[in-house]
């Protein structure tokens, strides 16, 4: 053990290491002394273990592997293979190449963000998206923050903070990440009065539980589940009667932002925001990076003399979307106006791909990957917590990982690690790629990548 010790290099040496020098000559030395002063700690201790010294060489590229992967700008892109279309942690939707040039044009120089230039006087940076996303909805007036909780948990502090808030049991929800309606409304100072029970709410339970102190009505569209069977719940249109009788405001949680009608591409029907206004909520909140198909933001629209109101709030400013988003979600918006989403938003070019043009793609991959793979039907998922149980029909590259080092698991594990990533599924101990998700100018990479993994090139 003592000569495994002694084989070990000097911080000194691995740092005159050429391929430690040039890292070092890119990135802050102090930094990449830490980093050789780790690998040698854990080469130390894997040698009182009992394992063998690593090489010179080894720790010199172990070290310049960590440097290159934490220091690295991020996020970085990946390859989405998964045919999950809004992927949660792949950050869901892409953006249009217009959305992505009006964030260029934002970020590149000066720009009227709260500016009126006809008046040469300051402006609101919601004038940019208020007016379209009023057009769109049909609403009164718009607002725009940071994202959809974000906006949720505005509304219920201005409108309704040391105030009760009716709630469906069946939809005080957690939507992910930890975000629970009842928590919202606990730090937005409200008070959750929960009516009904889980599968069936009444109007009469919500008209039984309006005392003088409530605040609001919210309804909660169950985005991301689905409860079948023995289920009632009241429409908007009755809330938004009640709510009119007894003057308190219906606000709708409506989630994932959908200005399409789903039905026309084989899905089930998602609530769309324009429909709600018309129904009768006086705010409803949604978000831009969903079936919208934008940049992250939550948004709200409804009625005038509410949003201003939530405008006015000391939250509105720490909650803003910054100039970006703004930008991109802008671009976005127009789209809608000149109906031309399904063919420049992405989150709609891939809904509205067509199960003949998958299977040319999905042949042509495996024709081209190798004799490892084969094009097999299979399903695409919305995601993002949108239509819950809903597919899409697709074509898949199936890959055959027996005999590769880890099979299936090691195969997936090799194209995570790729440059760039290629993000897959395993069904029935193959790696399968959906081509619905991958973006066209990734298709070379994606190819090639699958390639080099099965030792094709």
């Amino acid at each position: 053990m003592t000569t495994e010790f002694r084989a070990l290099p000097s911080v000194d040496r691995l740092l005159a290491h050429p391929l430690v020098q040039r890292i070092a000559e890119t990135y802050q030395r102090e930094a990449v002394l830490a980093a050789v002063r780790r690998h040698l700690e854990r080469a130390r201790e894997g040698v009182a273990q009992g394992e063998s010294a690593p090489s010179l060489e080894a720790l010199a590229e172990g070290v310049a592997h960590e440097v290159a992967s934490l220091w690295q700008p991020g996020p970085r892109p990946v390859i989405n293979a998964t045919g999950v279309i809004l992927h949660t942690n792949l950050g869901r939707a892409p953006l249009s190449e217009e959305a992505l040039s009006a964030v260029a044009e934002a970020a590149r120089g000066y720009s009227n963000l709260e500016l009126d230039v006809e008046e040469g006087e300051r402006g609101s940076r919601q004038q940019h998206v208020g007016h379209l996303l009023a057009q769109l909805t049909g609403a009164e007036a718009a607002l725009v923050v940071n994202n959809n909780a974000a906006a949720v948990a505005l509304g219920l502090a201005a409108l309704a903070r040391s105030k009760e808030v009716i709630v469906s049991r069946g939809e005080a929800v957690e939507i992910g990440g930890g975000f629970r309606i009842p928590d919202v409304l606990h730090q937005s100072g409200a008070a959750l009065v929960d009516v009904g029970t889980t599968n069936r709410t009444y109007v009469q339970d919500y008209q039984r539980a309006i005392t003088p102190n409530a605040g609001a009505i919210l309804k909660v569209h169950t985005s991301n589940f689905r409860i079948v069977g023995f289920v009632h719940e009241p429409t908007l249109q009755e809330l938004a009667a009640l709510g009119r009788e007894h003057s308190i405001p219906v606000l709708y949680d409506l989630g994932s932002g959908c200005l399409l009608e789903t039905e026309h591409f084989g899905l089930a029907h998602e609530p769309t925001p324009q429909e709600s206004i018309r129904a009768g909520a006086d705010l409803v909140f949604f978000s831009g990076d969903k079936l919208l198909g934008g940049p992250q933001a939550g948004i709200v629209v409804g009625k005038q003399a509410l949003v201003a109101q939530l405008s006015k709030h000391p939250l509105a400013r720490a909650l803003r979307i910054d100039k970006l988003d703004l930008a991109a979600l802008s671009a976005t918006l127009l789209h809608y106006l000149k109906g031309e989403a399904t063919r420049k938003v992405p989150v709609w070019q891939m809904v509205s791909k067509s199960p003949r043009e998958l299977e040319a793609k999905a042949q042509s991959w495996a024709a081209l990957v190798g004799q490892q793979t084969e094009a097999i039907q299979g399903h695409s998922t919305v995601g993002g917590g949108s239509l819950p149980g809903e597919t899409l029909p697709t074509w898949l590259v199936a890959i055959n990982a027996q005999g590769l080092p880890g099979a299936a698991q090691g195969l997936a594990r090799r194209l995570r690690q790729g440059n760039p990533p290629i993000i897959t599924r395993i069904v029935d101990e193959r790696v399968v790629v959906d081509p619905r998700t991958v973006l066209p100018h990734e298709e070379p990479s994606l190819v090639q990548a699958l390639r080099a993994a099965l030792g094709q090139l």
